[in-house]
């Protein structure tokens, strides 16, 4: 025998159970209420029991029944199982979307640029890329795999290393080929610094004290204007536009210095971040092949 209206019809049984009303259920399951009410009915019309007590307290609320009870975890777990089978077949294909998380400013200052490599590679497989500063549920947004900035330690994720990174002055070429402005590192201070604010108050993310002491540079007092900026690609950009020096990262900068856009100052001093590029990914994903194809190609280009 078939249950009438199938996973509907436990989908509003279980929602009406968890929110003990029709309404809250029809606002979840973006229907009315009375579409709720009508598939719980036929379920218990077809079951030849009823699933709950109608208790009226000021407002009507919904008590599941003692059988209804008992059976809710294994309806739930049902439910579960069944999204994880879904998302499992969804991933299981190089074909289709694969969802993306990166930095807009990575997205902008490396990603995008090569991103055509990968799809004549894999033409079958299309890219969403998810460009957000904020930390990302990879399992409620549904994301596959991402590139993200730190020390390599991230709850419930595999993390590769992508690239090491250096910090080094950058700044416009009619800057750099000024008679006599900036020849010393001590010259610095009489310039507008541009700040990256993009890791907010992050202990490990290089600054410019930490870059002047490196440099031998005794910075007694903050002689130097300011310009901060929270995105990487923001800062670059007001350096190419002779806004001022910028703080650059090399992976993010690597195109501009290499184009002639931003000339690197001081290349002898040489300081590496702490904190590294990684790719990063869900270890039940990590043998998906879109999956697997595109962290393949990320290492590719990192080596």
């Amino acid at each position: 025998m078939k249950a009438p209206g199938h996973l509907n019809a436990l989908r509003a049984f279980e929602a009406s159970a968890r929110h003990q009303s029709f309404a809250a259920a029809a606002a979840e399951l973006n229907v009315t209420p009375a579409a709720v009410g009508q598939l719980v009915r036929t379920l218990e019309d077809w079951l030849g029991t009823p699933l709950f007590h109608r208790a009226s307290s000021g407002r009507v609320r919904l008590v599941p029944t003692e059988a209804a009870e008992r059976a809710l975890p294994d309806l739930r777990a049902g439910f579960d199982r069944l999204t994880q089978a879904l998302e499992r077949l969804r991933q299981g294909s190089t074909r289709g979307v694969l969802t993306v998380t990166v930095s807009p400013a990575f997205a902008a200052k490396w990603l995008l640029p090569r991103l055509e490599s990968f799809q004549s590679e894999c033409p079958e497989t299309d890219i969403r890329l998810d460009t957000s500063l904020k930390p990302v549920d990879f399992v409620a947004q549904r994301i596959d795999i991402g590139v993200r900035y730190g020390a390599g330690h991230w709850p419930g994720l595999q993390a590769d290393k992508l690239f090491d990174e250096e910090v080094f002055p950058v700044c416009s070429p009619l800057l750099a080929q000024a008679p006599r402005r900036i020849q010393k590192p001590a010259d610095l201070l009489r310039e507008t610094l541009i700040h990256d604010l993009s890791m907010g108050v992050d202990e490990g993310f290089p600054t410019w004290d930490a870059w002047l002491r490196r440099a031998g540079v005794a910075r007694t007092s903050p002689t130097a204007r300011g310009l901060k900026i929270n995105n990487s690609a923001a800062v670059l950009q007001a350096a190419i536009d002779g806004q001022g020096v910028a703080l650059a990262r090399s992976v993010m900068a690597q195109d501009d210095v290499a184009s002639g856009r931003l000339v690197r100052l001081f290349p002898a001093i040489r300081m590496v971040s702490p904190l590294s590029y990684y790719v990063v990914y869900r270890a039940d994903c990590a043998g998906l092949p879109r999956t697997q194809r595109f962290r393949a190609w990320l290492l590719q280009q990192g080596s």
